[in-house]
């Protein structure tokens, strides 16, 4: 099998909550996605998307995924996209870095092996662990009472994990932990995300001043050192997300009791391949996962749950289901929530047929 061609879509995915805000004033109203389509000469075609959350969460934009396509793309062509291996060192050799470009064309690999193989991707990535996975839903910045009157909402709709976007601010980001942890029952968690938004003071008041809820705090530093400075001073589970970017600093994490959980996103890794390899390195130390990615619609939902569904559900944290975020569908076949969980399609590969009414014309084309 022979790469003959590799199409490249852009999608715009709006909000039905309108807009999407996080950490330090940023926000999103309508996202930019990027859905990939590389064919073959045997007739089969595998698929990918990446979305990137806005220009200033990680070092990854929208026309940057574009971008790196085209720059990647002419290497890719005649080669065999089912030897993932080579095709992940041909990228890393035609381009340093930018793991968010690479990651569509190793997804949409992984898609074709699955369907020249006639299994799910949840098989080739180890085999199905779990019947389905657990979701979080990620609550946008807004007043205290606003956030925790939409965790109650979301409640009724099965979720028991919340993520929380803080990173506001320390005095309204304390009011914010306090008010919607006193809205959930016992058994639901409530993770405090502050996405890189607090200076080390900042953080150092608010894990005292909610030291004594059941909260987890993730990543609330922008450095790796100030992340590890304010887990020495909280008995609180710690969460890293934004500076665990590669297997080398997942090591670095497990060999200095950085985090208790991690959140791995697949496009900010590089793609499956490599969040497989962090995925088992999780396991093997014990460290659970939160298996997502930076933001997506149908097809981004759908590789997330066959890694997630591939991964024992003792080291699944959750995952998410951004496709229930959005308006607009974008692929058939899709996983879709159910009493706050989700299951991966069994049929061959990512198991999503496009929608290409949505996509439109591709905005390049690399033969």
């Amino acid at each position: 099998m022979k790469i003959t061609s590799i199409r490249v879509y852009q999608v715009d995915l709006p909000l039905k909550e309108g807009r999407y805000n996080w950490a330090n004033g940023n926000f999103v109203e309508v996202f930019d996605s990027t859905v990939v389509e590389i064919v073959t000469d045997e007739g089969i075609a595998g698929y990918a998307e990446c979305c990137p959350l806005g220009s200033a969460y990680l070092p990854s934009f929208a026309l940057g995924v574009r971008a790196g396509l085209a720059e990647l793309s002419p290497h890719l062509i005649g080669r065999d996209p089912l030897n993932i291996g080579d095709i992940n060192r041909v990228m890393d050799t035609a381009l340093r870095g930018h793991p968010y470009a690479k990651a569509p064309i190793d997804i949409a690999c992984w898609d074709l092996l699955g369907k020249a193989t006639g299994q799910p991707v949840y098989t080739l990535l180890g085999g199905a662990a779990q019947d389905d996975v657990v979701l979080y839903r990620a609550i946008s910045q807004e007043a205290p009472e606003i956030m925790a009157k939409k965790i109650e909402n979301y409640a009724l709709e099965g979720y028991t994990k919340f993520q929380l976007k803080v990173g506001g601010g320390a005095n309204e980001d304390i009011e914010r932990i306090h008010a919607t942890r006193e809205v959930l029952k016992p058994s639901d968690l409530l993770v405090a995300d502050a996405n890189t938004g607090w200076t080390r003071h900042e953080a150092a008041r608010v894990v005292g001043a909610i030291s004594s809820l059941d909260v987890y705090v993730e990543q609330p530093c922008l450095t790796y050192e100030e992340c590890v400075s304010i887990r020495r001073r909280t008995a609180l589970p710690f969460v890293l997300d934004e500076v665990i970017d590669t297997p080398n600093t997942l090591v670095r994490g497990i060999s200095e009791d950085a985090m208790d959980v991690i959140n791995l996103k697949i496009s900010k890794v590089g793609g499956l391949t490599k969040a497989k390899l962090m995925r088992d390195l999780c396991v093997q130390h014990g460290i659970p996962m939160t298996i997502e990615d930076t933001w997506g619609g149908d097809i981004t939902t759908a590789t997330i749950a066959h890694l997630a569904q591939s991964t024992p559900p003792d080291f699944t944290f959750s995952a998410t289901d951004f496709n229930s975020y959005g308006t607009v569908d974008i692929a058939k076949g899709a996983p879709r929530r159910v009493n706050g969980r989700m299951a991966a399609p069994d049929s061959a590969g990512l198991g999503i047929t496009p929608i290409f009414e949505a996509l439109g014309d591709p905005v390049a084309i690399y033969s």
